[in-house]
């Protein structure tokens, strides 16, 4: 999943979409593993000029010279690479007339990170022999500062590289949706609460289909578990108040710069009850609160192949904008 932090330099331009009026300067970094190249080369096929890992001392050279829309990757591997001096170079870039910089922070869970090292057999940056893991451990510690600092944090523990694609071509394309994005996402919380979520919520309290034996296997998808956790006495008090919540918040979200926003919704598994409740925000919330792009991710459906994530509301390309 992505997170969008909040907008920390308002003065860098927007992120949710192309900005005419400027030349885009995008960092890019992230832990080794986590799609930076993926990011990097679609951003080359949108027609930015990229480079990876040049030396820190290079880029402000880089950044004045280019003619075009640039993307910078950056990693443990640069050279002179410290997240301190990175943070500097970013603020200097930010001096510069005419640009809009953001900084874009690739991640994955752990695990995730060591089960795909293992399948392409690649060696990790920080480590020369022996286990993957304390690498991945070390990169994290040392590149913990960027990741406080960044306008962008994508997570690719649960986006396959087509749907990885689409969203960078989504924010970053001159199709990309203004306003603010909302994503849903349903999760389990044994399997640990999203660290993107910039509200969590829940469910666990809700009557559990999971011990009914014909609706075990279903999901939150399948009507007959949509119409058993609706009838729960308390879910029309606690629906009612997430909607009214999340229609008082989300338009503090837009006046304040906002452009991302994650709402997620927990319950034992991340089955039944917050599939359900995530399903029926994504039907209600486009209608009663002003938000732009909407997108569902079932965290727990996805890792075991019964879902991808999906827009909601896609959002909109300007070529098919009739307004006159």
């Amino acid at each position: 999943m992505w997170h969008m932090a909040s907008a920390n330099h308002p003065e860098s331009g927007s992120i949710s979409g192309y900005d005419h009026g400027s030349r885009r300067i995008l960092i890019v970094t992230g832990l080794s593993g986590a799609g930076k190249s993926s990011i990097l080369r679609v951003l080359e096929d949108l027609g930015h000029e990229v480079v990876d890992n040049p030396p820190l001392n290079l880029i402000q050279a880089l950044a004045s010279r280019a003619g075009q829309n640039l993307a910078i990757g950056i990693d443990v591997r640069s050279r002179g690479f410290e997240a301190s001096r990175v943070l500097e170079e970013l603020e200097r870039l930010r001096l510069l007339p005419d640009c809009s910089v953001q900084l874009l922070y690739a991640t994955a869970e752990p695990e995730i990170l060591l089960r795909r090292f293992t399948a392409t057999r690649r060696r990790h940056p920080l480590v020369t022999s022996g286990t993957v893991l304390p690498g991945i451990e070390q990169e994290t510690a040392l590149l913990a500062p960027l990741r406080a600092n960044a306008d962008l944090v994508i997570d690719t523990s649960d986006l396959p590289s087509p749907e990885l694609r689409q969203l960078i071509e989504t924010r970053f394309g001159s199709a990309g949706g203004e306003g603010l994005t909302v994503a849903l996402m349903s999760f389990a919380y044994p399997s640990g609460l999203p660290r993107e979520a910039d509200m969590v919520f829940d469910a666990r309290f809700l009557r559990n289909p999971h011990y009914d034996p014909l609706l075990q296997p279903m999901t939150g998808l399948d009507e007959a578990v949509v119409q058993y956790v609706k009838s729960d006495p308390a879910y029309p008090a606690f629906f009612g108040h997430i909607q009214s919540l999340l229609e008082l918040v989300l338009p503090r979200f837009v006046a304040e710069g906002k452009k991302y926003a994650t709402i997620a919704i927990g319950c034992s598994g991340g089955r039944h009850r917050s599939v359900t409740i995530v399903e029926e925000l994504a039907r209600i919330l486009p209608k009663t609160a002003p938000v732009g792009p909407m997108m569902v991710l079932h965290r727990e459906l996805a890792r075991k192949g019964l879902a991808s994530w999906r827009w909601a509301v896609p959002p909109q390309d300007p070529s098919q904008d009739t307004t006159v």
